[in-house]
């Protein structure tokens, strides 16, 4: 793994982080089918979500020009599992913790894709689909939205997907070239 990915989420308050070899990720059409029930409500809203990112199939292959992820995660505490604006807190915290990585990874690699989770809060109101992105380098797509069943991917990077009660916890993935 290399050291100065690793200082990277950990100065971005990253809870913890694994790595896996992209070939071993699954993309499910059937995660993607939760995207198309709009479970989350950002389904065809945001450049980062279904559909504006692509098929299953053109994830898989975007993510498996690289070798490597690293599975990051942020684990929010919550004052009761109502919590919702706990919750909601939580996911901004995330989101500038992601943009963070963005920030320092761009100065260590040229080529990588950094998924997040679902939408993106660059904009009041994103463009989707009347118009261009206007940040489309700081756009994330979802690891979900990609196809990829978050739980089994934290497993395969060996970091907890639940973390006790009374919390929540984000995912996302740095996918990158392994240098040799």
């Amino acid at each position: 793994m290399n050291n100065s990915l690793e200082t990277i989420l950990t100065n971005a308050g990253v809870y913890q982080y694994g790595c896996v070899n992209t070939s071993g990720i699954r993309f499910l059409q059937e995660v993607r089918g939760m995207c198309e029930a709009n479970t989350c409500r950002q389904y065809g809203k945001t450049w980062a979500c279904p559909p504006a990112i692509g098929t299953v199939e053109e994830c898989r292959a975007r993510v498996q020009q690289y070798e490597k992820m690293l599975v990051f995660s942020v684990k929010c505490d919550l004052e009761d599992s109502f919590d919702y604006e706990g919750m909601v807190e939580g996911g901004k915290r995330f989101k500038r913790i992601c943009r963070a990585i963005h920030k320092a990874v761009s100065q260590e690699l040229d080529d990588y894709l950094l998924l997040s989770n679902e939408g993106c809060d660059q904009c009041r109101e994103c463009t989707y689909p009347d118009a261009p992105c206007r940040f489309p380098e700081l756009t994330h797509g979802a690891l979900e939205g990609y196809g990829i069943l978050v739980s089994e991917l934290a497993g395969q990077a060996g970091i907890r997907y639940i973390n006790g009660a009374n919390t929540v916890t984000y995912f996302g993935g740095l996918a990158y070239h392994e240098k040799a």
